[in-house]
């Protein structure tokens, strides 16, 4: 007789790589879709939409809507000990399935679950009262840009064109750049690995495609350059687009 809690065989099936994120989707008993992550020891299973762990926290669909009407509620709003806790097991859920989505080439959903991560960090600065907790995550929203800034552009690829995947990348390294500023480490952004990454997917995005300058940079540099009446011609043909 078999026993139908030993996921043996389901693991033999299905072998762990340590040098691979292994993720994949499949159908559950009751029809659903859901998303799966071989890790060292078991599987991880998600949801493919809400929440990753298919919890509806104050039946809200995540638990960073819930703070978001909170806070537009309550004056003063501060996020408490409790919130700080359910806020971290977020972080990490969305994080796994980011990587998932990642893994499998979902760009449209990983770019969707690495902006959920980016609010949620945006909402910890505003109203929690502890500096130390809030740097705890603000060290990895570098990281975090970089996975939606790479994710958004190849979805952009995918549904548009490549001169719009390049222009993703340089908003998002323009962006990467103010926040650069902001910790006033901007000395150390050319090199940053994140941004040799970007600079290098753009570059290849470029070559392989045959994309020449596009017309946002032909404009930058126009403008730079005080060349101010291609500047304005420049204007208005990516107005006509």
């Amino acid at each position: 007789m078999t026993n139908s809690e030993n996921i043996d065989a389901i693991l033999k099936e299905w072998a762990f790589d340590a040098n691979n994120l292994a993720a994949r989707i499949v159908a559950g008993d009751d029809g659903r879709d859901v998303l799966q992550m071989r890790i060292e020891m078991g599987i991880m299973q998600l949801e493919l939409t809400g929440r990753p762990d298919g919890t509806r926290p104050h039946d809200c669909d995540s638990y960073y809507h819930y703070l978001a009407r909170q806070s537009e509620k309550v004056p003063s709003f501060t996020l408490s000990d409790d919130d700080c806790f359910e806020v971290d097991r977020e972080f990490v859920q969305y994080y796994h399935r980011r990587i998932c989505w990642l893994g499998i080439r979902d760009y449209q959903n990983a770019s969707a679950d690495a902006t959920h991560t980016l609010e949620l960090m945006d909402l910890c600065r505003k109203f929690s009262d502890d500096p130390d907790w809030v740097d705890s995550h603000e060290q990895f929203r570098p990281f975090v840009m970089f996975h939606c800034i790479q994710a958004t552009a190849l979805a952009e690829l995918d549904r548009n064109t490549p001169a719009s995947a390049i222009e993703v990348i340089n908003q998002g390294l323009d962006d990467l750049r103010t926040l650069f500023e902001e910790y006033e480490i901007e000395e150390a952004f050319e090199e940053d690995e994140l941004v040799v990454r970007l600079t290098e997917l753009r570059e290849k995005l470029r070559n392989q495609y045959e994309v020449g300058r596009t017309l946002y940079e032909q404009l930058s540099e126009a403008v730079a350059n005080e060349q101010y009446e291609l500047a304005a011609k420049l204007k208005r043909k990516i107005t006509k687009k």
